[in-house]
């Protein structure tokens, strides 16, 4: 685990973020840092921000303020698909799995962006369930499977920054522990990772470091070895 007082300069660097849908103000002020090669988790209730901070950071939502900066660079100003090809990747809650498209086609559909993207074999030996079915179509897979083909495709783009939005909600249990897996494969593979979850018990062992939110505000932020010692207020926090 990184050391959260380590001198590393921050990878993605979100500061006094607002944003907006239409007349309603979600965030708030969010500010946190990520260091290169961390896993850091969103927790919160439903509505704490926590989606809507994905999407900002992505340049998806209708307005936003504030600095989000990736590698040094300012993206507010960036239309989605140029912080893409900065080298984000964002999996979303919705998937958005290509139903017409079999396993592989969806693979190879998203560009490569960035040099040191997964080759699909590669995908294939991190996710073997996909390879197995490789000719399927994406109307024709489980939840878990396209949830394992959603994250698997953002591989190929190069991205290194990885933001991962519920990614084992609604899953059965074995799915959820190879999710885990895959995580912790990523991470010893020196990517970058965000990930939103309301599964503690999944994010927990994971993450070098835990942001709260509440009301689109950060109100904490704590360490893996802080966790134990945290416990208590983030049954609070979390209503579990």
């Amino acid at each position: 685990m990184l050391d959260a007082t380590s001198p590393q300069a921050a990878m993605l660097q979100v500061a006094g973020l607002n944003s907006w849908y239409g007349e309603s103000h979600i965030l708030h002020g969010v500010d946190f840092d990520v260091r290169e090669g961390e896993v850091v988790t969103l927790l919160g209730r439903n509505g704490a921000g926590k989606t809507t901070t994905m999407k900002s950071i992505m340049g998806l939502v209708p307005r936003r303020e504030g600095s989000i900066r990736y590698n040094g660079a300012e993206t507010t100003k960036m239309r989605p698909d140029g912080i893409a090809r900065a080298g984000i990747g964002f999996c979303p809650e919705e998937r958005g799995i290509f139903a017409s498209l079999n396993v592989t086609e969806n693979l190879m559909l998203p560009p490569s962006l960035e040099q040191g993207g997964m080759s699909v074999e590669q995908i294939y030996a991190m996710f073997p369930n996909l390879k197995e079915r490789a000719s399927s179509q994406g109307t024709r897979l489980s939840g878990g499977e396209q949830q394992m083909l959603a994250v698997a495709r953002i591989l190929r783009t190069g991205a290194r920054l990885l933001l991962l939005d519920e990614i084992s909600e609604g899953l059965a249990p074995v799915i959820v522990q190879k999710l885990g897996e895959v995580v912790r494969d990523l991470r010893q593979r020196g990517y970058t990772i965000v990930m939103v979850e309301q599964n503690f018990r999944f994010a927990a062992p994971l993450a070098d470091r835990f942001l709260v939110m509440e009301h689109g505000q950060v109100i904490q932020q704590f360490t893996q070895a802080e966790l134990p010692s945290r416990m208590e207020r983030l049954h609070e926090y979390l209503g579990v």
